[in-house]
């Protein structure tokens, strides 16, 4: 996953860490600032995962075949024939058996590793933002400043009067493999996009109930679930949705609470299941023979789809082919 986004609502991602983490980075400009929707969820990159703005439909189809936002905006402005000479480029890579069609396997296969470039691509651009001293690490200080100002003490004594401060640094830590006191960039992978990887969903857990267990039972209940507040008249409509979510998406034994299992399927993305939800649209959209198939002739058919083109200024952008050097 990383910056997937409102374009596609099957990437919600609800957890505290999300909410708070997306406040923090909200904090920086150099963060990209994530909008949470009404029932306290986020609809990301990822991605992540993603790990971003509001974009379109079109925008996450391209950036989901070309694993990279910024050849993704570069594709909007090439002429359609440029586009479709770069797009063929992608196929040869991403048709595995070279039968000249992409089946759903090998469709999803690319879209899985799109998700992870998307994710390392937003992270090591924050990377670079916050590495001060540009010594391939970051510590702790120069990532709490970076992020929340020069003015806040980021002393582990004066942690507890910031929940936002207090569960980084919880994250931080966790992320800190080594435990060296900083994070070099595989680690700050983790640290940016936690949801992704398994050996951080304890601390995404933790965080959670502890923003919204309000009995301390160690469930989420459908009342915790819409963490309302006293003075809160959500409409009749809005109830019975959450409701129908919370019964039919979480609540999998169907006792009416949220188990830590179940806690953890709401607040972490299932990529593989969101890059299947990609490929069915992606056939929906270019199968114009409904043989399950993709012929290399349907998707350049459709390339405005796969990749986008606008044809404006696309002279400015054709030296820049370095995305097929790296594939």
């Amino acid at each position: 996953m990383s910056r997937f986004s409102v374009a596609f609502a099957l990437f919600v991602v609800v957890s505290v860490f999300l909410d708070c983490h997306r406040q923090a980075e909200a904090a920086a400009a150099h963060l990209h600032n994530q909008e949470r929707v009404s029932d306290g969820g986020f609809v990301p990159e990822e991605h992540g995962r993603i790990h971003r703005e509001h974009q379109s439909h079109a925008e996450f189809d391209h950036e989901a075949i070309l694993g990279t936002v910024k050849e993704a905006e570069e594709f909007d402005h090439l002429s359609p024939e440029e586009s479709k000479k770069r797009l063929r480029v992608l196929l040869i890579k991403m048709d595995v058996n070279a039968d000249q069609n992409i089946d759903r396997s090998e469709l999803h296969a690319w879209i899985m590793r799109s998700f992870k470039m998307l994710s390392e691509e937003e992270a090591n651009e924050r990377f670079e933002d916050a590495d001060d001293d540009s010594n391939g690490y970051i510590t702790w200080s120069e990532y709490a400043k970076n992020s929340f100002g020069d003015d806040t003490d980021f002393s582990d004594d004066h942690l507890e009067e910031n929940k936002l401060i207090k569960n980084d640094k919880i994250m931080f830590d966790a992320a800190d493999n080594n435990k060296d006191g900083k994070l070099d960039q595989a680690e700050f992978l983790v640290f940016q996009f936690p949801e992704e990887n398994p050996a951080m969903h304890p601390h995404l857990l933790a965080q959670t109930l502890e923003e919204k267990d309000k009995d301390s039972d160690g469930f989420i209940s459908f009342e915790e679930f819409l963490d309302r507040k006293e003075t809160d008249s959500p409409e009749k409509e809005y109830l019975i949705v959450q409701e129908q979510k919370f019964n039919g998406e979480f609540d999998k034994d169907g006792d009416g609470r949220l188990n830590s299992a179940e806690i953890l399927s709401w607040i972490t993305p299932n990529n593989e299941d969101i890059a299947k939800d990609e490929v069915d649209h992606l056939f929906a959209s270019a199968d114009d023979d409904h043989d399950d198939f993709l012929s290399f002739e349907e998707i350049l058919e459709h390339h405005d789809v796969f990749v986008g083109s606008e044809a404006t200024d696309y002279g400015d952008h054709l030296h820049n082919m370095h995305l097929f050097d790296e594939l």
